[in-house]
């Protein structure tokens, strides 16, 4: 494996929220080389990340594997070394003999992923062999491996986020073990898999449900098995609705088959609504799309609109921000008026309809998870907060996902309605958020934060909305993994202490895997 160190002293996100002060930042690259297959130069990466953490082990200097770089708080930071992940973009179809007797789908279903490959990349692959993502963010500029240790989230309303199409994660935890980790209740791989990546197989269902959402802290998570879908298209509509009794019942309950006004009976596979906090009226804009089964036959939707149909609010906003930097509310009024107006019948597969890549703008984004009975109340709060510590440059938005799999997966509501409030990068909307956060407690509206967002919270926090034993689940399943202490250590970051997520538990050794 290619190492390049860029002798960079200083690492800001894409959203220039934060700034780091580091001990160097390397690029990460596969060797490539005539005589070696791309399966070699995986593996000769897996000895590479090795050798790393050996080095990292003699130095103590802490490291972390980059994503995309796209979260606003600080949860891919480190003071040591970040390593830049993006060129490790390897891909493979999986053959028959490479999956378990056990396996309840097919080959055809799988797919391996090298960690640093980024969603639009992987939208562009599986689109040329006829097969597509279940969901993504709104955005594809992350990494597989970045957007699925945050648990990033689009809005499958009955499908989930990330982590629910991974089934398979090959770690590198130790100068000389690397694991292929899967859930034992759900076979995938047979040994012929495993073999020609040269690693050792953990079957167990906690482990694996803990390390999904990791952020890092579990080892180096270089390759991901997921779980693909045929290719299929998206019928979009959009409606812009009162937000009457009628529309808050749907919201709170998600029954379509007594929904009012123009939304049909039947269950929309992607639902979102997004709120103009400006408006004179009090309306929203509703944005549902139905999975249909691709076809040749179709009219791209790309072409036909100026703002993308997938875009969220982040990257709305950013391109707003772009041309009028810090603009006054009425200008963020009038442009989200003249982008939401209603539209039907338009198609798109996963890839076009979320196909935004770049980030524009110093925004902000704050996200929260609630059970969709809290929907309406937290609306009422943000509307409340805007009055009394706005106004905010930005919008706030409603995206409904299934429950996690994940240990400390954010979307732990079953289904869970997520909540974001994104503006411009300003103490206003800082000051905002800080009044909103404690508006939740003290409306006690049980929530979670999104690890990859701006968040408020601290290890009583955490065992408030988890709860501790599955704190202590997650921290157990850490040390199980990692075994040694000074490992933990350098995969250990300053906002993982600030959560308390640090903490190596004394009877978490005795479970340790040999």
């Amino acid at each position: 494996m290619k190492k390049i160190n860029r002798n960079i002293r200083e690492w800001k996100n894409i959203h220039q929220t934060f700034s780091q002060t580091i001990e160097n930042y390397t690029d990460l690259a596969n060797e490539y080389a005539s005589n070696l297959t791309p399966l070699k130069m995986y593996n000769e990466s897996t000895e590479g990340f090795m050798q790393l953490i050996d080095s990292h082990l003699q130095s103590n200097i802490p490291l972390r594997v980059l994503g995309g770089e796209w979260s606003w708080s600080k949860v891919a930071a480190s003071s040591g070394i970040l390593l830049n992940s993006k060129p490790l973009n390897l891909s493979f179809g999986i053959g028959i003999n490479s999956v378990s007797s056990s396996y309840l789908k097919t080959f055809q279903d799988l797919y391996f992923v090298q960690c640093g490959t980024s969603i639009r990349e992987l939208n562009d692959r599986l689109r040329i062999i006829g097969r597509s993502l279940p969901t993504s963010g709104a955005s594809n500029g992350q990494t597989i491996a970045g957007a699925l240790s945050t648990g990033t989230h689009g809005a499958a309303l009955d499908f989930g986020s990330v982590p629910e199409f991974v089934v398979g994660l090959h770690i590198v935890v130790d100068k000389d073990r690397h694991y292929y980790i899967e859930r034992e209740s759900y076979p995938v791989v047979s040994g012929r898999f495993t073999n020609q990546l040269k690693t050792e197989v953990i079957k167990d269902d906690e482990l694996f449900n803990a390390a999904l959402v990791s952020f890092g802290a579990f080892g180096i998570i270089h390759g991901v098995m997921i779980e693909t879908q045929p290719l299929f298209l998206y019928e979009s509509r959009l409606d812009i609705m009162n937000y009457d009794n009628n529309l808050k019942t749907l919201l709170s309950a998600l029954d379509f088959t007594h929904s009012a006004g123009t939304i049909p009976s039947e269950r929309p596979y992607h639902f979102q609504v997004v709120f103009n906090p400006y408006a004179a009226t009090n309306n929203a804009y509703v944005s549902r799309m139905y999975k249909r089964p691709y076809n040749n036959s179709y009219n791209r939707i790309a072409s036909d609109f100026e703002w993308n149909i997938g875009e969220d609010g982040p990257a709305f906003l950013g391109k707003i921000f772009d041309i009028f930097p810090g603009p006054v509310p009425s200008v963020v009024d009038s442009l989200l008026r003249a982008k939401y107006q209603p539209y039907d019948n338009k198609f798109g597969t996963h890839g076009e309809i979320f196909s935004n890549t770049s980030t524009n703008g110093k925004v902000l984004s704050l996200a929260i998870g609630v059970p969709v009975t809290e929907v309406n109340r937290v609306l009422e709060l943000i509307k409340i907060t805007n009055r009394t510590h706005g106004p905010i440059n930005g919008l706030y938005a409603l995206r409904y996902v299934a429950k996690s799999s994940a240990t400390l997966g954010f979307s732990k509501y079953d289904p869970t309605a997520i909540i974001e409030i994104d503006g411009f990068n300003s103490n206003t909307m800082y000051h905002f958020y800080t009044a909103f956060v404690n508006g939740l407690e003290t409306e006690n509206i049980e929530h979670c934060f999104h690890w990859g967002k701006v968040l408020y919270t601290n290890r009583q926090k955490l065992e408030k909305s988890y709860g501790s034993d599955v704190i202590k689940q997650w921290l157990k399943a850490r040390k199980k993994l990692l075994q040694k202490d000074e490992l933990m250590a350098i995969f250990t970051n300053d906002l993982m202490k600030s959560w308390g997520l640090d903490e190596i538990l004394i009877d978490g050794g005795e479970d340790v895997i040999t």
